[in-house]
């Protein structure tokens, strides 16, 4: 066999995956991950408490499920209970009608006939427990926690009697008005966990081929229904939240697929499209501001164009730095915030609930590692991460638990 250069041979082995110390996954840092497998190997004894808590979430997760979108109790009015439905949250009976019809919106109050449908609530219990599965089989090699996933993998997406439809075309219908909308799309936005999710299942036993082959067509597909729908259209035309978080589905699916042609394009849009019309340039976001909760909203939206930047470093596109000439940013978002966070200033924008100081800390603590000169000395000062936080094994991480869905009614 002829020998080849050094360099020729190093990237041959990186184009045919050689090098799989590359961890598949897109918004978990898969360097982190893998120095945090090493470090629990090494017997590093200052992330036990994490670990034991990872393992108790896995136990919880390991009795729940699986879930199907056929476990709903209505008929969505395709006919076809694989079809996922679910009601707008923020809408309700009309006092002034006999019948209630049609619904009249309440922003930021969720009416509580939403739980009558389940799907909404399966997903996000599904992406939870999945990834929670996942990483507790990629940190203690337990092949249970990939068997367990497996089966609610292959219960959502797969199995014909059970599968989901790739559409989200009955979401977040409103009665008297419609049966679905685009903005329903936001609550596949759980749906990123699962692909990372996937990718902590390589190498088990029980994720296999014949899976992995079936699970990216469902999103293949999925991915086409986002692009080409007009629900999927109305999402990517949001200007709010709603469109950066459309963005953050269909590049994170794409990249899924092998699509990096779509995401790339998607990533180069995201300074224009959003943050040079979301931001303002002290910082602010006038579409979230004037919700009802505008503090969460706020967050929210700076979480998911920071994920966005995330996605971007993996193709080359600088979504963190990217600033229009009058200062609009990330940073400039992330500023304006951070003197509520840091009770350095009071919240006078309507935020029902009250405003939770610590839900920007994430985001701080990820900010810190971008820019450790502006925000190192800010985290500073924040509250000290518990030692059996997930994050100290995942790194910052601005993926967290929607307690809210999750809940049990």
């Amino acid at each position: 066999m002829k020998k080849l250069p050094g360099i020729i041979i190093v990237l041959a082995m990186m184009q045919a995956g050689a090098f799989a110390g590359e961890l598949r996954v897109f918004l978990l840092d898969a360097r982190q991950l893998q120095s945090t497998r090493q470090h629990l190997r090494d017997g590093d004894k200052s992330l036990a408490p994490a670990l034991d808590q990872l393992k108790l979430d896995a136990a919880d997760a390991m009795k729940q499920g699986p879930w199907s979108v056929i476990d709903k109790e209505r008929t969505p009015p395709s006919g076809d209970k694989h079809d996922y439905m679910s009601q707008a949250p923020y809408f309700w009976p009309n006092p002034d009608t006999a019948d209630h019809l049609p619904y009249i919106r309440k922003d930021g109050e969720r009416n509580p006939e939403i739980y009558k449908i389940s799907d909404e609530q399966n997903l996000a219990r599904l992406s939870e427990n999945v990834q929670t599965l996942g990483l507790a089989y990629y940190f203690t090699a337990d092949e249970a926690y990939a068997k367990k996933a497996t089966e609610l993998l292959r219960a959502w997406f797969i199995t014909p009697a059970t599968r989901m439809n790739p559409n989200l075309q009955f979401a977040q219908g409103i009665p008297g008005i419609n049966t679905g909308r685009g903005i329903g799309i936001i609550e596949t936005a759980t749906l990123t966990r699962v692909v990372d999710a996937i990718g902590l299942l390589e190498g088990s036993k029980s994720w296999t081929a014949d899976d992995q082959a079936a699970v990216k067509k469902w999103f293949g597909d999925y991915l086409q229904w986002q692009l080409e729908s007009s629900n999927g259209k109305d999402e990517a035309a949001a200007k709010n939240n709603h469109g950066t978080f459309y963005d953050l589905q269909t590049t994170t699916f794409a990249l899924f697929v092998g699509r990096d042609d779509i995401a790339k394009k998607i990533l180069e849009n995201v300074g224009r499209k959003r943050i040079a019309t979301q931001i303002e340039p002290d910082g602010s976001e006038p579409l979230e501001l004037a919700r009802t909760k505008s503090w969460g909203y706020s967050i929210m939206n700076v979480r998911g164009l920071m994920l966005l930047a995330i996605l971007g470093e993996r193709l080359g596109v600088d979504v963190w730095n990217f600033k229009t000439e009058d200062g609009r940013s990330i940073r400039a978002a992330l500023d304006f915030l951070t003197p509520f966070s840091l009770s350095q200033k009071k919240w006078d924008h309507e935020q029902l609930g009250g405003v939770e100081p610590q839900m920007l800390h994430p985001l701080l603590r990820r900010a810190a590692m971008k820019w450790p000169d502006v925000y190192q000395p800010m985290v500073m000062k924040l509250p000290p991460v518990e030692p059996n936080d997930r994050s100290n094994l995942t790194g910052p991480t601005l993926i967290t638990t929607n307690k809210r869905i999750v809940q049990k009614n």
